[in-house]
């Protein structure tokens, strides 16, 4: 009798022992440089201190949302990365799970939080333009000042416009409507710009990062609407491209992180969360994607220091109204694709 039970308990606990080996974490998050940073640098470190294995899903923020419209109910990711906006969206649709206490958060800036504590802000980027340094050069051209500039007929077929499922797009014709006596409660203005002015001067309306890179590395495009960060991530990797604030204001972008909602809430997304708020951590983000971070405790090299945005330059970014954009960006989008891409 004695002699059964042994191998049966040993069976169990080896049993028990595998299963918890074999957890497995799914993180839906964007694809690009962001992705090659989370599976080289971000994600060993955090399987190994917890013993979990982490599957990261690519996709954009339009795509991770559908992903979880999709999943309704069964949802296979455990964490998503998805800009402020769409972040918004997936809180009032209850896709995400409150985030539960620790003391890394005691170190953030205010910028930082949700109102909902179903959701944090893991560093800040901010959508203006970047132009192709090599081309200018080679074509004479003095550096980009303004968003006007999107529509100036020396860039035509050089200028990337991202589709506004696309953070940065949708910034963009929100800002164009802004200068042309519009705001988010009347976007026309800006849809009648980019149809009549900037989307002449359009080779791509694409908002894959991979794509994007593409463009400038063999010189295809000379100008695009796009972020600080993804601009950073390029320079990196030794193409010459340079951003700019433009004088009429660049918009503040948050990139989000929340713990989905599963009927068994998930330690490990919460862990991964406070993992990525990390000093250490936040400290890969600002160096590779040129994030901004938002925990205080934050020590930069000098270099890296002097190319992200500093709190009192994120204070002075123009901000958009995400309850009443997220209300309208359905039928903004329906609209853009009638419209401008057609």
């Amino acid at each position: 009798m004695h002699k059964r039970i042994v191998p049966i308990l040993l069976a169990g606990i080896l049993a028990t022992v595998q299963a918890h080996a074999e957890t497995t974490l799914y993180v839906g998050a964007f694809g690009g440089s962001f992705e090659q940073l989370l599976r080289e640098k971000i994600i060993p470190p955090f399987e190994k201190a917890n013993n979990v294995k982490v599957v990261v899903v690519p996709g954009d923020s339009t795509t991770t949302m559908a992903r979880l419209q999709a999943q309704k109910g069964k949802e296979s990711l455990d964490v998503v990365f998805l800009d402020d906006g769409p972040m918004y969206q997936a809180i009032q649709l209850g896709f995400c799970d409150t985030l539960t206490d620790a003391p890394v958060y005691q170190n953030l800036y205010d910028v930082a939080r949700f109102k909902s504590n179903k959701a944090v802000t893991i560093g800040l980027n901010a959508t203006g333009l970047v132009y192709n340094e090599r081309l200018f050069a080679a074509k004479g051209w003095a550096p980009p000042t303004s968003w006007h500039d999107l529509a100036d007929p020396r860039y035509k077929g050089k200028v990337e416009f991202p589709t506004i499922s696309n953070g940065y797009g949708l910034q963009t014709l929100i800002v164009l409507a802004r200068l042309n006596g519009g705001s988010e409660q009347n976007i026309q203005p800006g849809f009648d710009m980019v149809k009549t002015s900037v989307a002449p001067n359009v080779l791509s309306f694409d908002p894959s990062p991979g794509k994007i890179s593409e463009l400038f590395q063999t010189d295809s495009i000379a100008l695009a609407a796009w972020g600080d960060g993804r601009t950073q991530a390029l320079r990196n990797q030794g193409v010459p491209v340079k951003f700019v604030a433009p004088k009429e204001g660049a918009v503040v972008l948050g990139l989000s992180m929340c713990p989905v909602k599963h009927d068994a809430p998930s330690d490990l997304a919460q862990k991964f969360i406070q993992f990525s708020l990390s000093p250490e951590i936040q400290a890969m983000y600002a160096e590779e994607e040129g994030v901004a971070p938002v925990n205080k405790q934050t020590r930069l090299s000098p270099a890296v220091a002097a190319r992200v945005a500093t709190p009192s330059a994120v204070a002075k970014m123009l901000k958009v109204d995400w309850d009443v954009v997220n209300d309208k960006r359905a039928t903004w989008t329906q609209q853009w694709n009638r419209d401008v891409e057609r």
